[in-house]
Protein backbone atom coordinates (compact mmCIF):
# COMPACT_ATOMS: atom_id res chain seq x y z
CA UNK A 1 0.00 0.00 0.00
CA UNK A 2 1.36 3.17 -1.06
CA UNK A 3 1.33 6.33 1.70
CA UNK A 4 -1.23 7.91 -0.79
CA UNK A 5 -3.66 5.30 -0.82
CA UNK A 6 -3.07 4.55 2.77
CA UNK A 7 -6.32 5.22 5.35
CA UNK A 8 -3.66 7.02 7.06
CA UNK A 9 -2.40 9.68 4.55
CA UNK A 10 -3.59 13.17 5.81
CA UNK A 11 -4.61 11.45 9.27
CA UNK A 12 -3.82 13.91 11.86
CA UNK A 13 -2.18 11.07 14.27
CA UNK A 14 -1.70 12.09 18.09
CA UNK A 15 0.39 9.93 19.95
CA UNK A 16 -0.45 9.49 23.84
CA UNK A 17 1.36 8.47 26.97
CA UNK A 18 3.30 9.07 30.25
CA UNK A 19 6.52 10.62 30.51
CA UNK A 20 9.63 8.56 28.96
CA UNK A 21 7.24 6.11 27.32
CA UNK A 22 9.15 6.02 24.15
CA UNK A 23 6.08 8.59 22.48
CA UNK A 24 8.97 10.98 20.64
CA UNK A 25 10.55 7.68 18.88
CA UNK A 26 7.26 6.32 18.00
CA UNK A 27 6.30 9.28 16.68
CA UNK A 28 9.08 10.12 14.38
CA UNK A 29 9.12 6.67 13.24
CA UNK A 30 5.50 6.57 11.84
CA UNK A 31 5.93 9.68 10.47
CA UNK A 32 8.88 8.63 8.77
CA UNK A 33 6.40 4.93 7.68
CA UNK A 34 3.14 7.38 6.75
CA UNK A 35 5.27 10.14 5.58
CA UNK A 36 3.65 12.36 7.43
CA UNK A 37 5.17 15.80 9.72
CA UNK A 38 5.56 14.82 13.21
CA UNK A 39 5.19 17.92 15.60
CA UNK A 40 7.18 16.90 18.85
CA UNK A 41 6.42 17.83 22.36
CA UNK A 42 8.50 21.41 23.55
CA UNK A 43 11.79 19.95 25.63
CA UNK A 44 14.86 21.90 24.17
CA UNK A 45 13.08 24.72 24.11
CA UNK A 46 10.99 24.89 27.15
CA UNK A 47 12.17 27.87 29.31
CA UNK A 48 10.21 26.52 32.45
CA UNK A 49 11.48 23.38 32.07
CA UNK A 50 13.83 23.03 34.99
CA UNK A 51 12.78 25.66 37.06
CA UNK A 52 9.55 23.65 37.09
CA UNK A 53 11.37 20.20 38.44
CA UNK A 54 13.19 22.92 40.74
CA UNK A 55 10.63 24.34 42.61
CA UNK A 56 7.25 22.94 41.20
CA UNK A 57 4.57 24.89 43.18
CA UNK A 58 6.21 28.29 41.80
CA UNK A 59 6.06 27.25 38.38
CA UNK A 60 3.65 24.74 38.40
CA UNK A 61 0.84 27.06 36.71
CA UNK A 62 3.32 28.65 34.50
CA UNK A 63 4.50 25.88 33.08
CA UNK A 64 1.10 24.21 31.77
CA UNK A 65 -0.07 27.34 30.47
CA UNK A 66 2.96 27.58 28.57
CA UNK A 67 2.72 23.87 27.24
CA UNK A 68 -0.64 24.57 26.55
CA UNK A 69 -0.12 27.49 24.06
CA UNK A 70 2.35 25.41 22.64
CA UNK A 71 0.45 22.28 21.81
CA UNK A 72 -2.61 24.42 20.80
CA UNK A 73 -0.38 26.33 18.53
CA UNK A 74 1.10 23.03 16.85
CA UNK A 75 -2.80 21.40 16.91
CA UNK A 76 -3.84 24.74 14.96
CA UNK A 77 -0.84 24.31 12.57
CA UNK A 78 -1.41 20.55 11.82
CA UNK A 79 -5.43 21.54 10.96
CA UNK A 80 -4.84 24.47 8.82
CA UNK A 81 -2.07 22.50 7.04
CA UNK A 82 -4.61 20.19 6.15
CA UNK A 83 -2.05 17.46 5.18
CA UNK A 84 -1.92 15.07 8.26
CA UNK A 85 0.42 15.22 10.95
CA UNK A 86 1.67 12.98 13.93
CA UNK A 87 1.60 14.74 17.24
CA UNK A 88 3.83 13.67 20.33
CA UNK A 89 1.25 14.23 22.78
CA UNK A 90 -2.36 15.63 22.46
CA UNK A 91 -3.48 18.81 24.08
CA UNK A 92 -6.04 16.85 25.69
CA UNK A 93 -3.62 15.47 27.99
CA UNK A 94 -2.02 18.58 29.23
CA UNK A 95 -5.20 18.95 31.89
CA UNK A 96 -3.96 15.18 33.30
CA UNK A 97 -0.52 16.52 34.61
CA UNK A 98 -2.70 19.96 36.11
CA UNK A 99 -4.76 17.79 37.79
CA UNK A 100 -2.17 15.74 39.57
CA UNK A 101 -0.69 18.98 40.39
CA UNK A 102 -3.31 19.97 41.84
CA UNK A 103 -4.32 16.38 44.02
CA UNK A 104 -0.75 16.91 45.14
CA UNK A 105 -0.94 20.30 46.38
CA UNK A 106 1.68 21.50 43.84
CA UNK A 107 -0.96 23.99 42.02
CA UNK A 108 -3.53 26.20 43.89
CA UNK A 109 -7.01 24.98 42.79
CA UNK A 110 -7.53 29.03 41.99
CA UNK A 111 -4.81 28.38 39.22
CA UNK A 112 -5.91 24.96 38.18
CA UNK A 113 -9.44 26.31 37.89
CA UNK A 114 -8.06 28.99 35.35
CA UNK A 115 -6.26 26.84 33.37
CA UNK A 116 -9.34 24.37 33.04
CA UNK A 117 -11.51 27.32 31.96
CA UNK A 118 -8.29 28.39 29.50
CA UNK A 119 -8.36 24.88 27.93
CA UNK A 120 -12.11 25.18 27.59
CA UNK A 121 -12.89 28.42 26.17
CA UNK A 122 -9.24 27.27 23.35
CA UNK A 123 -11.39 23.52 23.05
CA UNK A 124 -13.68 25.70 21.26
CA UNK A 125 -11.88 26.59 18.36
CA UNK A 126 -10.33 23.26 17.77
CA UNK A 127 -10.80 20.30 15.93
CA UNK A 128 -10.60 16.66 17.13
CA UNK A 129 -7.78 14.05 15.70
CA UNK A 130 -8.16 11.46 13.49
CA UNK A 131 -6.85 8.68 16.19
CA UNK A 132 -5.13 9.05 19.96
CA UNK A 133 -2.88 6.43 20.17
CA UNK A 134 -1.95 5.03 23.59
CA UNK A 135 0.74 3.70 24.46
CA UNK A 136 0.59 2.25 27.97
CA UNK A 137 3.24 1.40 29.96
CA UNK A 138 3.30 0.54 33.78
CA UNK A 139 4.24 3.11 36.11
CA UNK A 140 7.15 1.10 37.27
CA UNK A 141 8.74 0.34 34.01
CA UNK A 142 8.05 4.56 33.02
CA UNK A 143 10.22 5.23 35.67
CA UNK A 144 12.99 3.13 34.51
CA UNK A 145 13.18 4.62 31.11
CA UNK A 146 12.92 7.68 32.66
CA UNK A 147 16.19 7.54 34.72
CA UNK A 148 17.41 5.44 32.08
CA UNK A 149 17.36 8.52 29.29
CA UNK A 150 19.15 10.77 32.12
CA UNK A 151 17.67 13.62 31.51
CA UNK A 152 19.06 15.57 34.36
CA UNK A 153 15.96 17.87 35.49
CA UNK A 154 13.62 14.73 35.43
CA UNK A 155 15.66 12.58 38.07
CA UNK A 156 13.65 13.94 40.93
CA UNK A 157 10.78 12.07 39.45
CA UNK A 158 8.83 9.78 41.82
CA UNK A 159 7.02 6.54 41.78
CA UNK A 160 3.97 7.83 43.72
CA UNK A 161 3.68 10.81 40.63
CA UNK A 162 3.84 8.44 37.88
CA UNK A 163 1.45 6.19 39.73
CA UNK A 164 -1.23 9.47 40.01
CA UNK A 165 -0.36 9.88 35.98
CA UNK A 166 -1.41 6.49 35.26
CA UNK A 167 -4.45 6.86 37.50
CA UNK A 168 -5.72 9.24 35.70
CA UNK A 169 -4.52 8.28 32.17
CA UNK A 170 -6.86 5.63 32.82
CA UNK A 171 -9.99 7.69 33.43
CA UNK A 172 -8.75 9.90 30.15
CA UNK A 173 -8.32 7.57 27.65
CA UNK A 174 -12.10 6.23 29.08
CA UNK A 175 -13.46 10.09 28.63
CA UNK A 176 -11.89 10.94 25.92
CA UNK A 177 -12.61 8.06 23.47
CA UNK A 178 -16.31 8.44 23.67
CA UNK A 179 -15.15 11.49 21.15
CA UNK A 180 -12.15 10.67 19.79
CA UNK A 181 -11.03 7.21 18.52
CA UNK A 182 -8.25 5.79 20.56
CA UNK A 183 -6.29 3.08 20.08
CA UNK A 184 -4.46 1.66 23.18
CA UNK A 185 -1.38 -0.38 22.64
CA UNK A 186 0.90 -2.49 25.37
CA UNK A 187 4.02 -0.97 25.01
CA UNK A 188 5.97 -2.54 27.90
CA UNK A 189 8.17 -3.76 25.23
CA UNK A 190 8.90 -1.34 22.07
CA UNK A 191 6.56 -2.74 19.49
CA UNK A 192 7.75 -3.14 15.31
CA UNK A 193 7.03 0.12 13.84
CA UNK A 194 5.55 -1.83 10.46
CA UNK A 195 3.32 -3.63 13.07
CA UNK A 196 2.13 -0.92 14.64
CA UNK A 197 1.68 1.18 11.46
CA UNK A 198 -0.58 -1.67 10.45
CA UNK A 199 -2.74 -2.20 13.73
CA UNK A 200 -3.43 1.75 13.24
CA UNK A 201 -4.22 1.33 9.67
CA UNK A 202 -6.27 -1.73 10.66
CA UNK A 203 -8.39 -0.88 13.70
CA UNK A 204 -8.77 3.50 12.32
CA UNK A 205 -11.10 1.87 10.50
CA UNK A 206 -13.07 0.11 13.08
CA UNK A 207 -16.55 1.44 14.84
CA UNK A 208 -15.60 0.85 18.01
CA UNK A 209 -14.08 3.79 19.78
CA UNK A 210 -11.58 2.41 22.23
CA UNK A 211 -9.43 -0.51 20.77
CA UNK A 212 -6.90 -2.50 22.04
CA UNK A 213 -4.48 -4.22 20.19
CA UNK A 214 -1.69 -6.65 21.08
CA UNK A 215 1.44 -6.62 18.57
Amino acid sequence: MTHESSPLHRAFIGISGLIGVGKSTLARRLGEHLDLDVYYEPVDDNDYLEDFYADTPRHAFAMQVYLLNRRFQQHQEIIWRGRGAVQDRTIYEDSIFAKVLMDMGQMHPRDYETYVGLFRNLANFMCRPSVIVYLDVTPATTLERIQSRGRGCEQGITLEYIERLHREYAVFVDDISRIIPVIRVGWERFGDIEAIADAITREYTETSYLRDVRL
